[in-house]
C-alpha cells in the first residue's frame, strides 16, 4: 500500500500531500503473534469505514470520533481518533482459547443459538431462498461472463536482482500493481470464458452452452492440455450460497445460509444497520465456524432491512486460522440484484486468493471475476437441449473477436493481461530457456519430449522416464526403452511401444500397441472421452499381484517390496479392446484375448495327482494359455475429468462409481478345452461429514463359476510394495490367499484435522488423521480344492504355490475360512509438511510364522 500511496503522489502532487496530511492509516495485527490480520472492519462509530487489505493494513480520510476495530475471532476494539496520524500500529487480542465468547456489548457472554437474534435472523433468511429459486420457472437463459487471472503475488524490486530473474529484465514492462492489494503483480495468465446457462423444466434439463473461451498466457509453453487454467478453474470455482455446499479448493464447504446445516455450523453475530453502497439499507450479519480450523467461510452477510430477508451482499473468506493448506487469504466479494419477476439474483461474484505454496515457489494469486446477466424466462426451443452432457462448446467459441469480448466484459482487460502473447514470446527467446523448459516438462509429466520447437510440437514422447531403470526377482536389473507418439503425429493414430532387458534371466521383453481413436485428440488417445479400438501385443515378466497394480508394473518407486516375491511368470499375450465412454459418466469395454502365461522363478505349475506333488521337474506343465472374451460397464455419474498432456484426472471425487464385468474363456494344457466364467461387481462411494471429514467406501464381490486351476481362480487386490495404493490390502502376500467367490469391503475416514486441531502441540502442524479398514471374506467351492481327497487326481487342477524346503513342500496360497474374514487396520497422517501421507498398518488374523503382522506405508500426496 505504501508503494501504491507514493505513485499516487507523484501523479497528483501537490494535492496528494495536501491529501496525505488529512489521512489517518495503520496496521492491525495480532497482539500475540505479531500476525497481520486482513479483512479487519475499521469503522468510525458515527458511520463511514473500511477493512484492512492483505497486509492488514488501511487508510481512512481523518475526522476525529471514535474508530472501532473489529474481526471474527478478535476482541472489538475502540479507540478515540483526535488528529491526523501515519503508520500506527493497533493490536487486537485474539478469542482463540475461548471460541464461545464474543464481544457485542463490551462484556463476554458465552455464545448460545437458543433465543439468539443473530440466529433467529438467519433461519429467516434461510427460508426466503425458496423465493429466489429460478427453477420455480419453466425456462431460464443466463449470460455468465468469467475471467480468472494467475499472477506471480508480491513482486519487488529485489526479485528481478535474483539469479532465476536477472536474465529476464523485460518482465519489469508486464508487472502492474492489483487494485485490491496495492501489491505488484506479474500475471502469468488469464483465462476467459463466456457461457450461456440453459433451463428446462419438463422435461427437467439443465446445460451449458459456451459462446466464447480463449486462454493466453504460461499454457501456451507447455503446448497441450491447458492444465494451469484447467485446474484453477477446478479448485477456484463459483461460490452460489444458494446451494448447501459450495464446492471450492476441490472441497466441500457448509453455505453460511444452507438449509441443513448453516445453523449448527456457524455462530452468527448483528453487527450494525446500515446504508450498503449509500441506497440499500441492510442488516451486518458476521459469521464464523464453531472452529475456524473446519472448511467453512467467515465474513459478513448484508441482509436487507426491509422484511423481505434477501441477501444483498455477502463480503467473506476462509478464517485466518484455517486449515486449509497454501491459501494465505481469500476474499469473496459477492452483489445481489432483484429481477423484475422479484427473484434475488447473484450479479456479480469476485474472489481473490492469495497463495503461499514453498518458500522457494514463491507467492502466487489467483482473482476470479464473474459477472451475470441477460436473465431471461422465455420459451427455449426443445433442439437447444439436445447435446451430449451438460456443456457443449460452440463451434467458433475460440474464434470470437475483440467486439464480442468487449460486449461481453464489464470491465477491461490490463495492461499486462492484453499483452500477455507477447510475454510468452520474449520468454521462448530467451537463450536457453527452453532447454529448461524441456526438462522441467520431463519431470512433471514423465515424458521427454523429442522437440523443443513450439511451432513443431513433439510428434514422439520417449517414456515414461520411471521406467527406465528398475529390479525384480527374474530380471535382477532391468532397462527399458518406451516412446509413444501423440496427436502433433496424427490425431486419430496412435503408436506405442517399448523393449526390456533383464541383466540376471538374459532376455529381451517388449510390447506394442496401435491405438485408433474414433474422436479426434489433443495429444493422448486416453483423453475423456474416449472411443478406441486398440491391438496390443505383449511379452514379458510379471508377478501375479501385478495385474493389481494402477501404474507401470516396472515402475521403479514401486519395485521396491516388503516380501520377497518370487512367483512370477512370462507371458505372451494378444489383445484387441474397443473402448467407449459418454458425457454421462458410462463406460463399457468388450475385449478378445489369448495369452500364454509360462511359470517361472520358484512358481510352477503342476496338475493334482493321486501320488501327490513332485519335486521333479518332469511333473511340471510347461505354460497355461487362455483365450477369452471380457465385457465391461462403469457408471460413474456426475463425474469430471480433467485431460492433461499425459494422464487424465478424475477432479470430482465424489461422484458414486457402479461397475460390472464378465469374462468367459477357455484354458489349455494341451489335451482338452475347459470352460471358465468371472464375473464381479463393485460400487464406490464417498460421504462428506462437514467438519469432520470424508468417509471412502469400496464394496466388491465376484465369482467364478467353473472349475479352473489356480491362475484362474481370484486373488486378493494386494500391494506389495511400500508406496499406497487406493483399493488394495496391504499386508496380504502375493498369491496368499485363493477364492472362487469373495466380497471385500475397503473403508477409510480422513477426519481433515477434526481431533489433531484440538491438540496445541499438533495444531500448529496441521496434521490431519485417517483411519481406515479392509476387510475379505473368501471361500473356494469344494469343486476347486486340490486339498480335497475327491480332487486328488482331477488333472483340471494344479496344485496351489508354495516353496519347497528341507521339511518338504510349505504352501504360500492357501484356503480361507468362511466364518473368518481377512481384517486389516489402518491408521494415517496425512498434511506432513503439506505433502507427505504415511499409514501404519496392522493385521489382525490369518497369522501365520513369517507373516508380517505391520506394516508402514507412503505416498506424496498434495491437497488443500
Amino acid at each position: 500500500m505504501k508503494r501504491l500511496f507514493l505513485l499516487l503522489t507523484l501523479l497528483l502532487g501537490c494535492i496528494g500531500a495536501v491529501l496525505a496530511q488529512r489521512n489517518i492509516s495503520g496496521v492491525v495485527i495480532d497482539s500475540k503473534t505479531g500476525e497481520k490480520l486482513p479483512f479487519v472492519n475499521v469503522i468510525y462509530v458515527d458511520g463511514g469505514g473500511t477493512q484492512t487489505d492483505f497486509d492488514g493494513r488501511f487508510t481512512l480520510p481523518f475526522k476525529a470520533g471514535r474508530l472501532r476495530f473489529s474481526v471474527l475471532g478478535y476482541e472489538t476494539k475502540t479507540v478515540s481518533v483526535k488528529e491526523v496520524a501515519d503508520s500506527l500500529v493497533f493490536r487486537l487480542k485474539s478469542l482463540d482459547r475461548s471460541l464461545g465468547t464474543a464481544e457485542v456489548t463490551g462484556k463476554k457472554t458465552k455464545y448460545s443459538r437458543k433465543n439468539n437474534p443473530a440466529v433467529e435472523l438467519m433461519r429467516k433468511v434461510i427460508a426466503a431462498k425458496k423465493s429466489s429459486d429460478l427453477h420455480q420457472h419453466d425456462y431460464y437463459s443466463i449470460d455468465k461472463y468469467s475471467k480468472i487471472t494467475f499472477a506471480l503475488n508480491d513482486v519487488t524490486d529485489k526479485v528481478f536482482e535474483e539469479d532465476k530473474f536477472k536474465k529476464l529484465p523485460f518482465l519489469k514492462d508486464h508487472v502492474e500493481v492489483c487494485n485490491e492489494t496495492g501489491k505488484l503483480i506479474l500475471p502469468l495468465s488469464v483465462d476467459e470464458t463466456v457461457t450461456r446457462l440453459i433451463y428446462r423444466k419438463e422435461p427437467k434439463s439443465e446445460k451449458n452452452i459456451i459462446l466464447g473461451q480463449r486462454s493466453n498466457g504460461i499454457n501456451d509453453l507447455l503446448n497441450t492440455g491447458d492444465i494451469v487454467n484447467t485446474m484453477l478453474k477446478d479448485c477456484f470455482t463459483d461460490v452460489d450460497i444458494y446451494n448447501d455446499e459450495v464446492r471450492l479448493l476441490q472441497y466441500p464447504f457448509t453455505s453460511p445460509i444452507s438449509s441443513r446445516t448453516a445453523i449448527s455450523f456457524y455462530r452468527y453475530f448483528i453487527v450494525d444497520t446500515l446504508m450498503v453502497d449509500g441506497k440499500q439499507r441492510c442488516i451486518q450479519v458476521d459469521f464464523t465456524p464453531n472452529n475456524p480450523q473446519d472448511f467453512g467461510f467467515s465474513g459478513s452477510l448484508y441482509i436487507m432491512a426491509d422484511g423481505t430477508y434477501r441477501v444483498y451482499k455477502a463480503d467473506m473468506g476462509i478464517p485466518v486460522r484455517s486449515d486449509v493448506n497454501f491459501v494465505q487469504s481469500m476474499r469473496i466479494i459477492q452483489t445481489f440484484d432483484q429481477l423484475p419477476t422479484g427473484e434475488q439474483v447473484l450479479v456479480k461474484d469476485n474472489m481473490l486468493v492469495q497463495l503461499h505454496i514453498t518458500k522457494s515457489a514463491g507467492k502466487f494469486q489467483v482473482k476470479r471475476d464473474t459477472e451475470y446477466s441477460n436473465f431471461a424466462f422465455e420459451p427455449i426451443p426443445d433442439k437447444t437441449f439436445k447435446f451430449k452432457g451438460e456443456t457443449l462448446t460452440s463451434a467458433n467459441a475460440q474464434m470470437q473477436d475483440e467486439h464480442f469480448w468487449q460486449e461481453h466484459r464489464a470491465d477491461s482487460l490490463t495492461k499486462s493481461e492484453s499483452t500477455m502473447k507477447q510475454l510468452i514470446k520474449k520468454l521462448e527467446s530467451v537463450k536457453g530457456f527452453k532447454p529448461v523448459l524441456w526438462v522441467a516438462k520431463a519431470f512433471i509429466e514423465n515424458f521427454v519430449e523429442t522437440s523443443v520447437n513450439p511451432d513443431k510440437p513433439s510428434k514422439v514422447d520417449i517414456g515414461p522416464v520411471n521406467t527406465m531403470i528398475t529390479h525384480n526377482f527374474v530380471d535382477g536389473l532391468r532397462l527399458r526403452a518406451s516412446a509413444q507418439t501423440t496427436a502433433n503425429f496424427n490425431k486419430h493414430l496412435f503408436l506405442k511401444g517399448y523393449i526390456a532387458y533383464g541383466f540376471k534371466d538374459e532376455k529381451w521383453k517388449g510390447m506394442g500397441e496401435v491405438t485408433y481413436s474414433f474422436n479426434k485428440k489433443a495429444y493422448l488417445p486416453r483423453e475423456f472421452p474416449v472411443n478406441n479400438l486398440t491391438f496390443n501385443y505383449s511379452r514379458d515378466v510379471m508377478s501375479p499381484s501385478d495385474k493389481f497394480m494402477p501404474t507401470d508394473k516396472d515402475n521403479v518407486f514401486t519395485s521396491f517390496k516388503w516380501t520377497t516375491v518370487d512367483h512370477m511368470m512370462y507371458y505372451e499375450t494378444y489383445k484387441l479392446l474397443w473402448d467407449r465412454e459418454w458425457e454421462n459418466g458410462l463406460r463399457f469395454y468388450v475385449q478378445l484375448r489369448t495369452s500364454k502365461d509360462t511359470p517361472t522363478g520358484h512358481l510352477f505349475y503342476q496338475s493334482v495327482h493321486a501320488d501327490g506333488i513332485s519335486r521333479e521337474a518332469g511333473f511340471n506343465l510347461p505354460y497355461l494359455r487362455t483365450y477369452d472374451l471380457s465385457m465391461g460397464l462403469r457408471y460413474q455419474p456426475g463425474v469430471k475429468w480433467i485431460n492433461t498432456k499425459q494422464r487424465r484426472i478424475a477432479s470430482n471425487n465424489d461422484a458414486p462409481i457402479f461397475s460390472l464385468s464378465h469374462t468367459a474363456g477357455l484354458y489349455n494344457f494341451g489335451r482338452a478345452d475347459y470352460a471358465y466364467n468371472l464375473t464381479e461387481a463393485g460400487v464406490y462411494k464417498r460421504l462428506w461429514l462437514a467438519s469432520w471429514g470424508k468417509m471412502d467406501f469400496t464394496l466388491k464381490g465376484g465369482v467364478q463359476w467353473n472349475k479352473v486351476p489356480f491362475p484362474l481362480l481370484i486373488m486378493p487386490a494386494a500391494n506389495l510394495s511400500y508406496i499406497m495404493e487406493d483399493n488394495t490390502f496391504n499386508l496380504i502376500d502375493n498369491m496368499e490367499f485363493l477364492n472362487d467367490r469373495y466380497v471385500s469391503l475397503m473403508y477409510s475416514w480422513d477426519l481433515n484435522g477434526k481431533i489433531f486441531n484440538r491438540i496445541p502441540l499438533l495444531k500448529k502442524l496441521k496434521w490431519r488423521e485417517y483411519i481406515g479398514c479392509n476387510v475379505l471374506w473368501g471361500t473356494l467351492s469344494s469343486k476347486n480344492n486340490p486339498f480335497l481327497d475327491k480332487n486328488a487326481n482331477d488333472q483340471r487342477l494344479l496344485y496351489f504355490p508354495g516353496n519347497w524346503g528341507d521339511d518338504g513342500f510349505n504352501y504360500q496360497s492357501r484356503v480361507m475360512d468362511r466364518k473368518v474374514p481377512y481384517v486389516e487396520v489402518v491408521a494415517g497422517i496425512h498434511n506432513i509438511f503439506k505433502i507427505f501421507h504415511i499409514e501404519y498398518v496392522h493385521r489382525l488374523n490369518y497369522i501365520r510364522p513369517g507373516t508380517q503382522k505391520w506394516g508402514i506405508r507412503g505416498m506424496f500426496r498434495l491437497t488443500f
